[in-house]
């Protein structure tokens, strides 16, 4: 029990392996050959969230913010290095997509903090700066994405625009359009049905700790606000940086990989 709430012992989370192994089962038994890797996944989330959770212990109680600052950054170096996968083909993609994670995160959490919106605790910041810098991530990978697809597919027109005189910025200027516009959907979408269609993760866990529904929602809105804000920055500043390699000195397109 944490202040009356009722969190689950060791035996609980030991029983509630049960509910990987019928999912196992069920990839198994429809031939969708992932039980290996969905076994793999939860082992492998079981102990990455053992080991943080043991390191987050030294960080809350010894580190305070500075400490805290330090996970924030290594957060972003490895959801550049994710976010970049997802761009693979592009030029220099693991290095824009950690730009742009790095530039919407950081924007965002200053803000929140600068603004006094949120505590400069450690316990504050991590989990915080957690959600923040997923959510440029996700907006990031999406935009580079989308970005490498376009650049393939729509290389004559990109040409023929460059061929009449435009920049390279202006030729390639809807394609980045695009991506952002794709890349910033599935925020703007969660943000429109928020409370209506689910009880997102932050204000699910103010309720069951406890906390009055109104008071978890305004922490909840402002979860959704930088939410927003992180994933139109990564997402704005990978697209540009990206789009720089794509352009040789001489801003013809370069060739990409298939």
């Amino acid at each position: 029990m944490v202040q009356g709430l009722s969190v689950p012992d060791w035996t609980g989370v030991g029983a509630s392996v049960l509910l990987v192994v019928l999912a196992a089962l069920i990839a198994y038994r429809q031939h969708l050959h992932l039980t290996r890797e969905l076994l793999i996944a939860s082992v492998r989330a079981g102990v990455q969230l053992i080991a943080v959770g043991a390191i987050l212990l030294v960080v809350f109680r010894h580190t305070g913010l500075p400490g805290a600052l330090v996970w924030v950054v290594l957060m972003i170096i490895i959801a550049g290095q994710v976010a970049g996968r997802r761009g693979a083909g592009l030029p220099h993609s693991i290095r824009s997509a950690t730009i742009g994670v790095a530039f919407g995160s950081v924007i965002t959490l200053g803000a929140l903090m600068l603004l006094h919106v949120i505590s400069t605790q450690a316990r504050v910041v991590v989990p915080v700066g957690g959600m923040i810098v997923s959510g440029s991530m996700q907006a990031t990978g999406v935009a580079l994405r989308r970005l490498r697809e376009d650049a393939r597919e729509a290389r004559p027109a990109i040409e023929a625009r460059l061929s009449l005189g435009l920049s390279a910025r202006e030729a390639f200027l809807p394609y980045r359009r695009s991506a952002l516009r794709t890349a910033l959907a599935p925020v703007i979408d969660a943000t429109k049905v928020v409370g209506l269609i689910s009880l997102p993760g932050a204000m699910t866990g103010l309720i069951l700790a406890g906390v009055e529904p109104l008071t978890a929602i305004r922490y909840q809105i402002v979860v959704m606000y930088m939410l927003l804000a992180a994933a139109a920055l990564g997402a704005l500043a990978a697209a540009r940086v990206a789009e720089r390699y794509l352009f040789d000195s001489a801003q013809r397109l370069v060739v990409l990989p298939v």
